[in-house]
């Protein structure tokens, strides 16, 4: 089949498939349920400890943006909001193993940068003081680089960080404006060789599908950025969503780019990425051939959370800090209110302000896991899948929906290899990974939930 039959037949709505259950499948849960899965989650056979921290403000909001964000508050709430970080980490505290080792802290947004840099560096000493870690923890966040100058990026490389990605979205003006994005306020050239010289690894972040974008304009912003080498550059798919955030609506009256265009930008990005040696990760990272995360998923052990992409070895149990931030834990998930009021309030009273979350059911984790590893290693071996569960697999499969024709007719439209013993994915179904993954959802079935396309 050509890209456009694939793009009109599957290019449906399908969950993303950052967590599974996915986020919008999540129920009410109180902080009594949320510390009884922490607790239990010192005993989970994963036991690495990872921190992340959501700093929802930002200095200017994006159309594009399906973070949860706010506008810059006033001095006295982000001290407020900080000091709330730091209390509930305190109310964390008492029910991790402090045996247990921190393997990642990354902080998100919002713009984790927006804020005075020294709160950063209080975080980083209050978690890091409380836990030991493994051997080349990552500690990543999040920049807006419009912000920054010289001084600040200084500040930056004082807190410790290993790693940064840089929120560039695109080198072209025009679009940047038209989708009410500041550019750098220091060439990128100049940030990346001075996060280079410090000793961290640097990703460089885009978004395609934006209004003003064509195949031509994203492959010269890649160009560009290939000519900087940072270790790691991404490629998001715009998910224009407005029935969820009511401020990409502001986009539809510019005018999006064809699904067909779009979908050319990205393969016109990935065949740039490839000539100049990157190696193609998940649905959207281009990495380096040495970067453990191209090793992982040589051993097909790439694994996957809210924050993105890691080997098995930084794999753990997540704890988030701050307001919508959701814990992936090893039995449940838990998010936090997103309101800041409320979670500032919450924590004056020595509370967790746990909104929602969701209970896993023992089928649902065996479903998480074949899912997470499609959806990361493109492949998934029933064999393998009911050792690494310590069940047989026929139980994996009892877990799935495993819809047959489903998937015997993305085999004989090219999407996948499947095979008594596995399913592959080739490279003409890459891009409908969360469809492959959908057709073994069982709660796909009737599922009414609105989700965003694939491409």
């Amino acid at each position: 089949m050509t890209n456009e039959e694939l793009i009109a037949k599957y290019n449906k709505p399908v969950p993303r498939y950052t967590s599974y259950p996915p986020a919008n499948s999540f129920v009410e849960m109180g902080e009594e349920e949320y510390l009884a899965a922490v607790d239990q989650s010192n005993n989970a056979a994963v036991d690495n400890i990872s921190f992340y921290i959501h700093v929802p403000f930002c200095q200017h909001l994006c159309h594009y943006c399906g973070c949860n964000s706010v506008a810059m508050a006033r001095n006295e709430v982000v001290e407020a909001y900080f000091d709330a970080l730091h209390r509930e980490i305190n109310l964390l505290l008492p029910h991790l193993d402090k045996g247990r080792k921190i393997s990642q802290i990354h902080y998100g947004g919002g713009s984790p940068t927006s804020i005075p840099l020294h709160h950063i560096k209080r975080l980083n000493e209050h978690l890091l003081g409380s836990f030991g870690t493994i051997e080349n923890p990552e500690i990543a966040i999040e920049c807006h680089p419009a912000y920054l100058n010289d001084e600040h990026w200084e500040q930056l490389i004082g807190c410790g960080f290993t790693r940064y990605s840089l929120g560039i979205q695109d080198f072209d003006e025009n679009v940047l404006r038209t989708v009410n994005r500041r550019p750098s306020l220091l060439p990128v050239e100049h940030i990346v060789e001075r996060l280079r010289q410090s000793g961290a690894k640097v990703n460089l972040d885009f978004i395609y599908g934006l209004p003003g974008q064509t195949v031509q304009s994203f492959a010269r912003t890649i160009a560009r950025a290939i000519d900087m080498r940072p270790n790691r550059l991404v490629t998001f798919s715009y998910a224009h969503v407005p029935y969820i955030y009511g401020r990409q609506r502001i986009l539809e009256k510019v005018g999006l780019p064809p699904e067909t265009e779009k979908m050319r930008m990205f393969e016109q990005a990935a065949e740039q990425l490839a000539r100049a040696g990157y190696c193609h990760i998940g649905m959207d990272h281009f990495v380096e051939p040495n970067d453990d995360l191209q090793q992982a998923l040589e051993r097909k052990q790439l694994h996957r959370n809210f924050q993105g992409y890691c080997p098995r070895r930084i794999t753990a149990q997540v704890y988030a800090l701050g307001v919508s931030g959701i814990s992936q834990l090893d039995a449940a998930y838990a998010q936090n209110t997103k309101d800041v009021a409320r979670y500032i309030q919450y924590t004056n009273e020595g509370r967790l302000c746990i909104e929602r979350g969701y209970a896993l059911q023992p089928w649902q984790r065996v479903a998480r896991e074949v899912i997470e590893s499609l959806m990361c290693n493109y492949y998934v071996a029933w064999t393998d899948m009911a050792q690494r569960l310590n069940i047989s697999a026929e139980e994996v499969k009892e877990a799935l929906n495993y819809d047959v024709p489903a998937l015997l007719q993305m085999a004989d439209d090219g999407l996948i290899t499947l095979e008594p013993t596995h399913i592959a994915l080739t490279e003409a179904g890459s891009p409908f990974v969360r469809n492959v993954a959908a057709a073994l959802d069982k709660m796909m079935i009737n599922n009414n939930n609105r989700f965003s396309k694939p491409v």
